[in-house]
């Protein structure tokens, strides 16, 4: 029978080296111009791809939240109305928090995926899977 020690560092040698590396996702600021009664998001596209997320899902969720109604042209987000950079700041990093984060681990790696009528958050470093609201 092998001792502890023995098993620990022949599962140590088998474990992947980046694993043990704890990278974080450097997610933009976003660039905002306002012109007018309009507000634009001059990278909501470059946001979306870093995130991984539908483009149409993340303006759905900040046309919600800011109350505000908008549309997607080429690579920007333009809101109708004025609206403060930090509250954009704010409703994206609980965009974040809500449909990219994984609840256990805390890491950015995870997929919308749609079964029957519920959409799931799963994450891909862990295998977590929780349900997030309809937006």
């Amino acid at each position: 029978m092998k001792n502890y020690e023995k098993m620990l560092s022949e599962a140590m040698k088998k474990i992947s080296k980046n694993i043990s590396k704890d990278t974080r996702l450097e997610i933009p600021k976003p660039q905002i111009i306002v012109q007018g009664n309009q507000t634009i998001i001059t990278n909501f596209i470059e946001i979306a791809n870093i995130i991984r997320r539908d483009p149409k899902h993340f303006a759905k969720f900040l046309f919600r939240e800011l109350a505000t109604p908008g549309n997607i042209n080429d690579t920007r987000l333009i809101l109708q109305g004025r609206v403060y950079r930090n509250l954009i700041e704010k409703k994206i990093n609980d965009y974040i928090k809500e449909f990219v984060e994984c609840k256990e681990c805390k890491k950015l790696d995870t997929v919308l995926i749609k079964e029957k009528r519920i959409t799931f958050l799963k994450c891909e470093a862990c295998g977590a899977k929780e349900a997030v609201r309809k937006i």
